[in-house]
């Protein structure tokens, strides 16, 4: 079973495990680029990231945490950009599903997003659907 349940996703944060969606391709053909948003526990809260990379990966080469911003400009404290931040599981992953276009029913345990940027690969990066059918997020609630 690769996606959780909204009681495993808030079983995961509460033991200090980020979970995470892949939220599919962004940018222009000539620069392709993909996004996936996670979310992290701190000391007292939950911290919504969203991430953006350049689209570098290949049939062996999966690992999203490797490659490069999409946006070199923008001044990043760490890797990905805060989007929110709640003290309480449930609020932090409603709060990331509306800022980031995020659906429930995806998410994965951290690092597990590599897979479905895998499938995506595997299946020649379609625009317009995930791999499995389900349409990527809508661009517009997300960056």
């Amino acid at each position: 079973m690769r996606y959780l349940t909204e009681a495993f996703v808030v079983g995961a944060l509460k033991r200090g495990r980020p979970v995470e969606q892949f939220l599919g391709p962004i940018g222009a053909p000539g620069r392709p680029g993909v996004s996936y948003v996670e979310i992290r526990p701190a000391k007292a809260s939950y911290e919504v990231y969203v991430h953006t990379v350049e689209d570098v990966g290949h049939e062996k080469f999966f690992d999203l945490v490797e490659f490069p911003p999409f946006d070199a400009d923008e001044d990043e404290e760490e890797f990905g950009r805060l989007v929110a931040t709640a003290e309480d599981p449930s609020v932090a992953l409603t709060t990331a599903e509306e800022a980031t276009g995020a659906v429930p029913g995806r998410w994965v345990d951290e690092s597990m997003v590599q897979d479905e940027y895998a499938d995506f690969v595997r299946a020649g990066r379609p625009a317009d659907r995930s791999p499995d059918g389900h349409p990527w997020p809508s661009r517009g609630t997300r960056s």
